[in-house]
């Protein structure tokens, strides 16, 4: 919105006591004994979770701004890039525990590609795999190499964001696809008194709590965390998991504030079935008929999961005289994972169909130690100017990256098993010498700008600039020594109509730096391509909602292709589609979220030419959702939520030559719950009809199945 237009200016601080200061085109006075008198500027707290907070609660399902698209609090539509926001509500409403849980509503998302996977949230965005590179916590990378990085509880979230495209330009290496992030609950201001319990119909519970208050005028706290465990969906598979994440905020002045957020998470289990299943015995028929979708072939003896993780940082914010605001986002985070688990690959010799008969698994004895140390600052200074008729939000920032990880993976001898009728407990063979035994320790410094202009009544234009240094240090095996720097912008405009209507337009590149040897000593380059995307967002009138349709074209250059240990780096791939997005809370009885996703992935380069112009395996082109629900308002009835979704994924390939593919499906979802006074109890039920199907395939060796139907019955009291 404009000062021209609507005579308002409102200015969100990211991470800060909002304020909202109304100037009108002339003073605004009143009278006293018959002669006028200028009165003062009014400014209004709202808040940190009032409507305005790009980090606060989320009302219903509507969010109204955002902080991810642009590093400053701004409205979703004034963002030139699709940007997608699940609030704390919306993530009850459906029932989801985990992060990919929540974002299987989403357009542009394709999440849990292998089945559910209870220490990982597998996420896919435009196409392009965001589980390791495209995840953020409060703005800063949540990166993950190897089997080293943080799992994010997603009890202790109070929003979820995602934004689509190429975002490297603000956060300096990323997914091209776009990428996720977490914002973690927060002190309030306000006394909060929240428990909630829960049981699945597997048998694994939970409680969890969310406690906060004011301390004093100037300290505000809160402390949220979970209990969880039991059994999970297939054979063997159980988990426990602990989680405490306290927050103090400390607010000496109206211009001061200092948030210090913390985590621990501790998590430990058998590692669940379904997955690594070949395709010939999932997505088709043996004589033997179908290997059971709760099958779980690991050794249940031997089979360990132990994570020990640990967060601590700060947001601090300063608003000086002049206006302009400076900001420092800081994390240290720790990370020990141990596993050991047999997992199965393919028939005798490997094979993805069964040789002479033969119809036992071949099964990897895998077991890796993998500890992890990162350091994150984020250090921005904002302020406005006004050049003419032309309104600026200006953005300046340097950041500092550091992630270590000291790891080792080794395989060991593993004997088969008949999947038909599986014999476990027999002995394994040794493990052998480590494959992989590295210390390795990234640094990386960005510096970048960022103009948001604002003119003409209505027109709105976002201008990037950002350059990234890297260097990459590996001792052990494998070692090398290597660093690169590269350059992304992006240039985005749109024009806010009074109507409710903002068409946009934005072009972009990026650069996502990798970590892998392409020969002894050689380190790959960094990933490298461009996005334009055009489309338009609208609030309408009628009721408070947010739709957007968007149009992009993106590709991705430097492509890892070709066998281990003889790869290159000349791969390409496009990724070309429309997605289009419904979030609306209708009337104050309905709220409803819908999306569609249809694109068009092609290679279009590949070290194998025979692979050009095919589809990446494991990705579905199409993809479409709705979930709607209903309060009953008043009556007998009063406090009543009906709710209900279908999800549907198209169909998708389970090799690279596109010779196998793997049938599409729609699941449906259900809810039904009671709210009265300060308590409330929901059922939810995902994959009501219990549809037995494979999620989806990356190699012939390696599918697997979705979830089956799954209720979750919880409870909730607040005082």
């Amino acid at each position: 919105m404009t000062t021209t237009r609507r005579k308002v200016t409102l200015r969100v601080l990211l991470g800060s006591v909002a304020t909202l200061p109304v100037f009108l085109s002339s003073p605004l006075y009143a009278q006293e004994n018959g002669s006028p008198i200028q009165l003062q500027q009014i400014t209004v707290n709202s808040g940190e979770g009032g409507e305005a907070s790009a980090t606060g609660p989320v009302k219903g399902f509507v969010p109204e701004r955002t902080a991810t698209g642009s590093k400053t609090s701004t409205p979703i539509e004034e963002i030139p890039q699709s940007v997608s926001v699940v609030g704390r509500e919306e993530m009850d409403d459906i029932g989801a525990q985990k992060v990919d849980e929540a974002l299987r509503y989403t357009a542009g998302v394709f999440a849990q590609p292998f089945g559910p996977d209870q220490d990982t949230n597998w996420l896919y965005i435009r196409g392009f795999d965001a589980t390791q590179t495209g995840t953020y916590l409060d703005g800063l990378q949540n990166f993950s190499y190897g089997f080293g990085g943080f799992l994010i509880d997603s009890f202790g979230l109070e929003r979820i964001e995602v934004l689509k495209g190429a975002a490297s330009v603000l956060y300096g290496g990323s997914n091209p696809g776009g990428i996720v992030n977490y914002v973690s609950k927060r002190p309030t201001g306000e006394r909060l008194r929240y428990v909630e319990a829960g049981v699945n119909s597997f048998g694994n519970g939970y409680l969890g709590f969310d406690i906060g208050d004011r301390a004093s005028d100037v300290v505000d706290y809160r402390v949220n965390g979970i209990i969880a465990g039991g059994d999970g969906y297939t054979d063997f598979a159980q988990d426990f998991r602990g989680v405490i994440s306290p927050s103090i905020s400390w607010s000496p002045d109206a211009a001061t504030k200092l948030t210090v957020l913390a985590n621990y998470t501790h998590l430990d289990g058998t590692h669940n079935g379904g997955a690594f299943l070949p395709y010939y015995g999932t997505v088709q028929n043996t004589p033997f008929g179908r290997i059971s979708r709760k099958a779980n072939f690991t050794e249940p003896s031997i089979d360990t999961y132990d994570r020990e993780q640990a967060s601590i940082g700060y947001e601090l914010e300063h608003t000086f005289e002049n206006d302009w605001t400076m900001r420092q986002n800081l994390r240290y985070g720790f990370s020990h994972v141990k596993e050991h688990s047999l997992y199965a690959s393919g028939y005798a010799g490997w094979s993805p169909t069964p040789v002479n008969g033969d119809y036992d698994l071949q099964r990897v004895n895998f077991r890796h130690d993998t500890t992890v140390n990162t350091f994150l600052v984020d250090n921005q200074l904002q302020g406005a100017v006004t050049t003419g008729a032309i309104e600026h939000t200006l953005l300046f920032g340097v950041e500092y990256k550091y992630f270590n990880i000291d790891q080792m993976q080794q395989t060991g001898g593993a004997t088969p098993i008949n999947p038909f009728d599986p014999v476990y407990g027999e002995p394994q063979g040794p493990m052998w010498d480590p494959y992989i035994d590295q210390n390795l320790k990234r640094n990386q410094v960005g510096i970048y700008a960022q103009d948001q202009l604002r003119f003409g009544d209505g027109w709105i234009v976002t201008l990037n600039g950002r350059y990234d240094y890297v260097s990459d240090k590996s001792e052990g095996l494998p070692a090398y020594d290597d660093h690169q720097g590269e350059a992304s912008g992006r240039a985005g405009i749109a024009y806010e109509f009074d109507n409710g209507i903002t068409p946009y337009a934005s072009v972009a590149t990026f650069f996502n730096p990798v970590i892998a040897s392409l020969s002894p000593g050689e380190q790959a380059k960094a990933e490298t391509g461009q996005q334009y995307e055009v489309g338009i967002k609208y609030r309408p009138e009628a009721f408070d909602g947010l739709i957007t349709a968007s149009f992009f074209d993106l590709t991705k250059q430097n492509v890892v292709t070709g066998p281990f240990n003889n790869q290159t780096q000349i791969g390409e791939v496009n990724s070309r589609g429309v997605e289009l997005e419904v979030q609306a809370n209708i009337t104050e009885a309905w709220r409803l979220t819908a999306a569609f996703t249809t694109y068009d992935l092609e290679v279009i380069k590949d070290d194998n030419a025979a692979l050009v112009g095919n589809r990446p395996y494991l990705l579905p082109e199409t993809q479409a959702s709705v979930f709607a629900q209903y309060t009953v308002l008043d009556g007998a009835l009063e406090g009543l939520q009906l709710g209900g979704g279908v999800r549907y994924v198209g169909s998708s390939y389970a090799d690279a030559e596109n010779q196998y593919k793997v049938p599409d499906v729609t699941l449906v979802d259900l809810k039904i719950g009671y709210e009265k006074d300060n308590w409330g109890v929901d059922l939810n039920v995902t994959n009501l009809f219990d549809k037995d199907y494979v999620a989806g395939c990356q190699t012939l060796t390696s599918c697997g199945y979705g979830e089956g139907r799954k209720a979750l019955l919880k409870a909730h009291v607040k005082w």
